[in-house]
């Protein structure tokens, strides 16, 4: 062999030594702590007694549409003030709600959006996607096809006391350009089964005062939650018109397919939406993710956004990593 032929052959192992020793490598333990499903991952504080019962129902022989489903509909019926009939109402004095389903397995999905009265529309979400060739249904008509398929509907009138109440403290009876939610927040809940594959969803009653009509990203498949059963999913929580602009969750998966870890593909989402938007990191946006390797992750323009997470060995509220020193109200009921 001659020393050219040599140093060549040195150089290349060398290299596929070090590329395979790095591949080896154990990733940080703080996004390996569940190797293996069932993983439930959510936004907020209040996300933790979800992931709770979706783990019972996992463990009860629940699917996991069944467990998204069960543990968005508790925070549904928790009295939070940013989802369900109990949260902040338009600026007409009626609650309007949003929210979205996917399945892993097939790439299902459904959603219903601007709906009112539905007290579950985390269900009616999924018996758009399992029982109509659709995937979307708004308004009226979502409220129509909820109530046909059984669901609890109550009467959409306005709580008068309620609403004079919550009209008294506002400045003007609509948002307008450029104005931003005091406090606005989504459950968006993501598992990966112990069979490997992954569901999501979200729910909301959206932005407090809105324009009677307006549709935030929660019900959008790619915005609320977005879901690849051969990569991962991830959710979104925060100022609804920031996430939808840009798909914003589907860029977070999509950051994962390219080798990204869950918390990565978070933040350079975020950085990546900041580097085009006039409001730089003044965006209102946090995500959640996880992986088809039971890695998970948070990150978030807001420097204390928690996120909750819960496997068969524990369940805790963690911090998600900050990409701005703003701190806003913590979610929902949150103190």
């Amino acid at each position: 062999m001659s020393s050219q032929t040599r140093r060549d052959f040195l150089k290349h192992t060398t290299a596929a030594a070090t590329t395979f020793a790095a591949g080896c490598a154990t990733p940080p333990t703080a996004d390996r702590l569940a190797k293996r499903g069932p993983l439930i991952v959510s936004t907020w504080g209040f996300g933790k007694p979800a992931n709770e019962l979706a783990l019972k129902v996992l463990q009860s022989g629940g699917s996991t549409l069944d467990a998204v489903e069960q543990g968005v509909r508790l925070v549904e019926s928790s009295g939070n003030t940013s989802v369900g009939l109990s949260g902040l109402p338009n600026a007409a004095g009626v609650v309007q709600l949003d929210a979205c389903i996917m399945n892993g397995p097939g790439h299902q999905a459904g959603s219903v959006a601007g709906v009112e009265g539905v007290v579950h529309p985390i269900s009616a979400a999924r018996l758009v996607m399992e029982k109509t060739p659709h995937v979307m249904l708004v308004g009226p008509g979502a409220h129509w096809f909820a109530k046909q398929n059984g669901l609890e509907v109550r009467d959409s009138q306005v709580d008068e006391a309620s609403y004079r109440a919550w009209l008294a403290k506002q400045k003007k009876p609509a948002p307008g350009k450029g104005d931003k939610p005091e406090n606005h927040d989504t459950i968006a809940l993501l598992i990966l089964d112990a069979d490997g594959n992954i569901a999501a969803g979200c729910s909301t009653s959206g932005w407090g005062g809105k324009v009677p009509g307006r549709v935030g990203d929660s019900p959008i498949i790619g915005g609320g939650v977005y879901v690849d059963n051969e990569i991962g999913a991830a959710g979104a929580t925060g100022l609804g018109e920031n996430v939808m602009r840009y798909c914003a969750s589907y860029q977070v998966v999509e950051n994962m397919r390219h080798g990204m870890s869950p918390t990565e593909a978070c933040a350079e989402a975020i950085r990546r939406i900041a580097r085009t938007d006039p409001q730089g990191m003044d965006l209102a946006i946090n995500f959640i993710a996880i992986n088809k390797r039971g890695e998970f992750g948070a990150a978030g323009t807001q420097a204390n956004f928690p996120y909750s997470v819960t496997t068969p060995d524990f369940s805790e509220v963690r911090k998600g990593q900050p990409l701005s020193s703003a701190n806003q109200k913590e979610g929902g009921n949150e103190r």
